[in-house]
């Protein structure tokens, strides 16, 4: 095993930032966050409760950057951000695609740059192949656009973005901008239906879930009565006990 010095670090960044948000952590460093769907199923699941680093993606000083390995998000890499079409929603998705990078999904085969990603996280719970969501961006390109365009006027003027950004069959994620997709593919709002998540809007990355709780997506989202009685009668038969202090990581793709 080739062991470099940055691999050390990342591995000494990680369990000590870890320590760090479960015996000090402020929302300045980390942010608790709830997975509400199924979308990153079964990577992380509804109802895991995780601890996001804010610091992971932050600009780095010439000090600082001695210590903690900042980085602008790779391919692979698990990213909580802003909804970018309601910034008051939190989602969290997989990075597929940078600025610059080629994205093209044939037959439900993710390719980048021209090379067919391997991606052993993914999941597919519909036998049919539906013909936006597995073949993307949509031949005739207008197909993309009408399709975006489905879920209402706000959504217009990002159906232009995209469609302005295909060439040659293929998506070109834009300077400052990446495309994003659940591991769940055929059950996940994601960027093949509303376009790009702009940088700024990356809020961090999931290091790890502290709690687990099999409820419903209304449940966690709206932290109903029945929430409250659903923990106090089983709280111990609905944690997933396996899934606590489950480190969350991403899958680096060249």
């Amino acid at each position: 095993m080739n062991i470099t010095a940055e691999s050390v670090r990342n591995f000494i960044h990680e369990w000590a930032l870890n320590i760090l948000i479960l015996v000090f952590g402020t929302t300045t460093l980390v942010q608790a966050f709830i997975v509400p769907t199924e979308s990153m199923d079964k990577t992380v699941m509804v109802g895991d409760h995780m601890l996001v680093d804010k610091l992971a993606y932050a600009p780095s000083g010439s000090f600082s950057s001695l210590f903690l390995p900042y980085s602008e998000p790779k391919r692979g890499d698990i990213i909580v951000f802003r909804y970018p079409m309601d910034i008051n929603q939190n989602y969290v998705k997989r990075v597929i695609g940078t600025p610059g990078d080629r994205v093209k999904i044939v037959n439900r085969q993710v390719y980048v740059n021209g090379k067919a990603l391997a991606e052993p996280y993914k999941q597919h719970v519909f036998p049919a192949n539906e013909p936006y969501r597995d073949d993307f961006p949509a031949e005739p390109p207008h197909e993309l656009y009408n399709r975006m365009r489905e879920q209402g006027p706000p959504m217009e003027a990002r159906a232009a973005e995209m469609l302005a950004h295909v060439k040659d069959g293929e998506l070109v994620v834009p300077p400052g901008f990446y495309f994003a997709m659940g591991d769940n593919r055929d059950n996940s709002l994601d960027s093949r239906y509303w376009g790009f998540v702009p940088r700024e809007n990356i809020i961090g990355k999931p290091t790890i879930i502290f709690w687990s709780y099999d409820a419903p997506t209304a449940d966690l989202v709206g932290y109903s009565t029945n929430h409250f009685v659903d923990l106090a009668t089983n709280f111990f038969t609905k944690t997933r006990w396996d899934r606590q202090f489950k480190l969350v990581r991403g899958y680096p793709q060249e």
